[in-house]
């Protein structure tokens, strides 16, 4: 059996990235329903608001789903109370040090995977005691690290570095993808852009509308001085990209950014005004489908693939 299945008590070794603004409960149900592993995205949540969606999301599926946990989030102590009071089954933390949580959510029975964009970190967090480690490369959307190490080449590198399930992420939106991360040495794939644009993420549609519209060089990883993220071209976009061009400092960049950007943008679908981040897979997303729709074309295209590698004389070379 896959070990990141079995050690997470999942039929696929599929994730649903807990993306900000975007993964509410009826889209973490919808793909845990299906057999993958739906995720509320924490991020963007006051307390009662995650209290509310983990609760719904209990009542919708009886399969296992996690919360994402940003551990800058300023009410982070709350979000923790709440996980382990309402028993959620896994927590996937990110933005910060794992080590100072893991105990004890391992201690009240959580599994922990933790989301790092290198070697070094992850082997940081299987130090720390993580159950699963989520290597994340350079062409994923939202909030990346800033080494810009892509998928292909972080992948393996972890690979070999680390003994507990790897799960990669970063550029990942369809089964040819899945197959190839899991030839590069992953166990299980995490996909945030493509369950972007499903029905039951909570994305504005007139965002999901600009993810099926973006084309190929349409987003970039910028702001490295705050915090780097990968945002789709738009106003804001350009925007940041005058600022740089002007040569502005750190508190320049700072106030550019404000606050409730991304809320404004992906979520109440001010393209103008709003932050939109997106991963660069955007361009290869062309329709908005049902969550459990898109686990199974994944999976269906995944397993296709596979046979035509065991089958397909073009991939045998002369000698």
């Amino acid at each position: 059996m896959n070990k990141f299945c079995e050690t997470f008590g999942l039929k696929y070794p599929i994730v649903q990235a807990g993306m900000i603004w975007c993964s509410c409960w009826d889209l973490a149900s919808a793909c845990s329903n299906e057999g993958a592993l739906g995720v509320i995205g924490s991020g963007s949540m006051y307390p009662e608001i995650l209290e509310e969606h983990i609760l719904k999301c209990k009542a919708a599926t009886d399969k296992p789903f996690a919360v994402n946990l940003p551990l800058i989030y300023p009410q982070v102590d709350d979000h923790i109370e709440l996980i382990e009071r309402h028993k959620v089954p896994i927590v996937i933390t990110s933005a910060g040090n794992p080590r100072k949580w893991t105990e004890r959510f391992k201690a009240s029975g959580i599994k922990v995977m933790h989301v790092v964009s290198s070697r070094k970190f992850a082997l940081k967090a299987e130090e720390a005691g993580v159950d699963a480690v989520i290597a994340e490369g350079f062409e994923a959307g939202g909030h990346n690290g800033k080494e810009e190490t892509t998928t292909l080449c972080l992948i393996p590198d972890v690979r070999k570095a680390i003994q507990v399930p790897l799960v990669a992420a970063g550029g990942i939106a369809s089964g040819a993808a899945m197959l190839a991360a899991m030839t590069l040495g992953a166990d299980a794939v995490q996909i945030g852009s493509r369950f972007v644009a499903s029905e039951e993420s909570s994305a504005h549609i007139d965002f999901k509308k600009a993810v099926l519209a973006a084309k190929e060089g349409d987003t970039e990883l910028t702001l490295k001085e705050l915090t780097p993220v990968r945002l789709l071209d738009g106003s804001f976009a350009q925007a940041v990209r005058q600022a740089y061009e002007a040569d502005a400092d750190v508190d320049a960049l700072r106030t550019l950014l404000g606050r409730g950007r991304a809320k404004k943008g992906m979520f109440e679908g001010n393209l103008d005004e709003g932050e939109l981040e997106i991963g660069q897979i955007a361009s290869l997303i062309d329709e908005v489908l049902p969550a459990a729709e898109i686990v199974r074309e994944i999976l269906t295209e995944f397993e296709v693939r596979r046979q035509e590698l065991l089958s397909e004389d073009r991939y045998m070379f002369a000698h």
